[in-house]
């Protein structure tokens, strides 16, 4: 299989590493001085805190030129409509892999609509410098699985052929019916978490004001409300039934944990501030239309 990683910060390089590593025909692009980067020492990865590196030469290019069985895109939120510029002249298959809750639509209108499929990467960790620190654990695992979808929610044989290529190296991707659903669900609870963590200054002081994390919570309560269907994965409706005081001592611990310290989370730049209210417009946008 032919594929063409679109983004080549923490997930992308993870990703294109995975699948070069697995045998798959696959280039990452990257700009500016990342991809002077990648260049030089190919994508360099380490785990957490270690201090051995491990540097895989994974081909990059600068365009996308088309000719690929898939193209999957690793970016930001609000990164999207530049994305979709540069993808709109092309027919290759798009898979779209983060934060999104405004449905396929607007993706479709630019690219073509036949061409968008969804899904979400079950990973994280963070930059140093050029080098991406993650977990030993997470989408490297059979424990965490990765959704993907049409947006209609069909079970297609090009689904299945993207399933399957990224099951052949170790990641737990999975056909998931009702992406959608799932990616306005995860949104519903990231927008109110990644902001109050932006807001306290990372996850470990947010576990430390228990009224903070209570007043989050109140905001994901209201967003799940909102949504037009029922939660997925359904484990998500807990957040509206369990008790408060329960919630919110399950959430500061987990605030507190390894996995919240060395993932996205612990990213307070400008960029996720920005992407967080592009997520939390789409939110609101598809609120309104209910």
């Amino acid at each position: 299989m032919k594929l063409l990683v679109y983004g080549a910060g923490v997930l992308g390089s993870l990703f294109s590493a995975r699948l070069y590593e697995a045998g798959h025909d696959v280039s990452l692009l990257a700009r500016g001085e990342r991809l002077a980067a990648l260049r030089r020492h190919g994508v360099q990865l380490a785990e957490e805190n270690s201090p051995a590196v491990r540097r895989v030469p994974v081909p990059v290019v600068e365009h996308p030129a088309g000719g690929y069985d898939l193209i999957a895109v690793f970016v930001r939120t609000h990164q999207v409509d530049a994305v979709l510029e540069s993808l709109a002249g092309l027919e290759d298959d798009v898979l779209f892999l983060h934060n999104w809750a405004a449905g396929a639509q607007p993706l479709g209108a630019v690219i073509g609509h036949e061409r968008v499929l969804l899904g979400f990467p079950a990973a994280g960790g963070t930059m140093d410098g050029d080098v991406v620190r993650h977990r030993a654990t997470g989408f490297m695992t059979r424990r965490v699985a990765m959704p993907i979808g049409e947006p209609d929610g069909r079970t297609t044989p090009r689904l299945e052929r993207i399933v399957e290529a990224f099951r052949t190296t170790g990641i737990n991707a999975r056909a998931e019916p009702r992406m959608d659903a799932w990616l306005r669900t995860h949104a519903a609870f990231e927008v109110p978490l990644g902001q109050a963590v932006h807001a306290a200054g990372g996850p470990v002081a947010l576990a430390g004001d228990p009224d903070a994390v209570r007043g989050m919570l109140h905001l994901v309560r209201q967003n799940l409300a909102a949504l037009p269907t029922p939660p997925v994965p359904r484990g998500f409706t807990a957040l509206r039934t369990l008790p408060e005081g329960l919630l919110v001592a399950v959430l500061r611990r987990f605030l507190r944990s390894s996995t919240a310290v060395h993932s996205g989370l612990s990213d307070t730049s400008p960029a996720m501030a920005a992407e967080l209210e592009r997520l939390a417009e789409q939110l609101r946008a598809r609120a309104k239309t209910r």
